[in-house]
């Protein structure tokens, strides 16, 4: 059985994971112009994974015996201009790299290699999510 803590960042993820969904979504719709147009599939493409991630943490959830609580994202900051989205993204991915690298510690802590694994793979599209962001933000 995992804690109560290790279960409670869980939830935390699945709040961050849907926010994040939400957001590039929303920033996937409201891009224009030919910028808009070089980047609006890969920000569609990165919302569905978010949303893949929020169900694969749902699932580990139930099987560990725990109804996920979570029925909001956390706060979803979409931006006003091009810059601001980047930045907004940059500081979510970031926020999400740290706590996913905390969640794979604990989980191999109390010796729940599952969730650990589960949050290595997360954590690997994390990675090349926040790099897609900060390298598109140079460009900007």
């Amino acid at each position: 059985m995992v804690s109560k803590e290790l279960l409670e960042m869980l939830n935390n993820a699945i709040a961050r994971e849907l926010q994040v969904a939400i957001q590039y979504m929303w920033q996937h719709v409201q891009w224009s112009g030919i910028k808009g147009f070089t980047v609006s599939g890969e920000l569609e493409k990165i919302a569905i994974t978010e949303m893949k991630h929020a169900e694969k943490i749902a699932e580990r959830l139930w099987y560990l015996g725990n109804i996920p609580p979570t029925t909001k994202p956390a706060p979803i900051n979409v931006g006003k201009t091009l810059e601001e989205m980047f930045d907004n993204d940059i500081k979510a991915e970031e926020q999400a790299i740290e706590l996913y690298k905390e969640i794979n510690e604990m989980a191999l802590k109390e010796g729940d290699v599952t969730t650990a694994h589960i949050f290595r793979d997360i954590l690997e599209d994390e990675e090349e999510h926040h790099d897609f962001f900060t390298t598109v933000k140079e460009e900007i």
